[in-house]
């Protein structure tokens, strides 16, 4: 898988189709038109690359770049917008009051939300309902930051894909999972009008739209994962 554009060389991504943190590194990549290879992680296994590249936390993602690696997805996410700041639209915004406030929300949504939706999945032991209503919270606080920060604008910062959609929308495809899964919506139109509204804006962006999982896909890739390893992590 490579995005379309600009080559930047040595450019790789270390990761797996399904992590929403993962599709973060990819979206601002292509937002930002740079082609890079990307190299699947096989389930339940982790690859000496993964393990050499990240030894600290052993997680994906992982960007390489020219060799180097850079790891955690709001870090790489910075360091692309940085690293190519003459490709592509700005990620983060110029202001640096604004870059704090999305920096803010973005960790606020990355503490509340997966081990929430990790329990919706039925990934860990967990009240669903309980998850349910604190998704719900969670993308309430949201939906009001949405309002504040894009002033009427389509995204967060602006009429374009940045930062703070870059991190909350690397969620949508898990929600959409969780509502067939639960049987009751997540992004719900009633209590989160705004984001309801933002997230198919999103998902239908050309940055966005190859490297958005469908949910189906997700519900069988969360079967897998509970099935064991030697189930095979390749993308339907």
């Amino acid at each position: 898988m490579a995005s379309a554009a600009a080559a930047a060389p040595g450019v790789r991504v270390v990761g797996g189709w399904a992590s929403p943190f993962v599709m973060r590194v990819c979206v601002a990549l292509r937002l930002k038109g740079v082609a890079y290879e990307f190299l699947q992680e096989e389930l339940g296994k982790k690859s000496g690359l993964l393990l050499a590249s990240n030894p600290v936390h052993k997680k994906m993602p992982v960007l390489l770049h020219g060799g180097r690696p850079v790891c955690e997805s709001l870090v790489i996410v910075q360091y692309v917008d940085e690293a190519f700041a003459a490709a592509g639209p700005r990620i983060l915004p110029a202001d640096p009051y604004d870059r704090a406030v999305h920096r803010f929300w973005a960790e606020y949504a990355d503490t509340k939300l997966p081990a929430a939706l990790r329990t919706l999945r039925g990934m860990i032991d967990g009240d669903k309902a309980e998850a349910a209503e604190q998704v719900a919270s969670a993308l309430g606080q949201l939906g009001e930051a949405f309002a504040a920060c894009s002033k009427g604008r389509r995204f967060f910062a602006s009429d374009d894909v940045g930062f703070l959609d870059i991190v909350l929308g690397s969620y949508v495809g898990w929600f959409r999972a969780a509502e067939q899964i639960i049987g009751q919506p997540v992004l719900d139109e009633a209590r989160t009008p705004r984001l309801a509204a933002w997230a198919p804006r999103f998902c239908a962006h050309e940055a966005v739209r190859d490297v958005m999982p469908d949910a189906g896909s997700l519900v069988e890739f969360g079967e897998a994962l509970r099935a064991g390893p030697a189930v095979s992590a390749s993308r339907p």
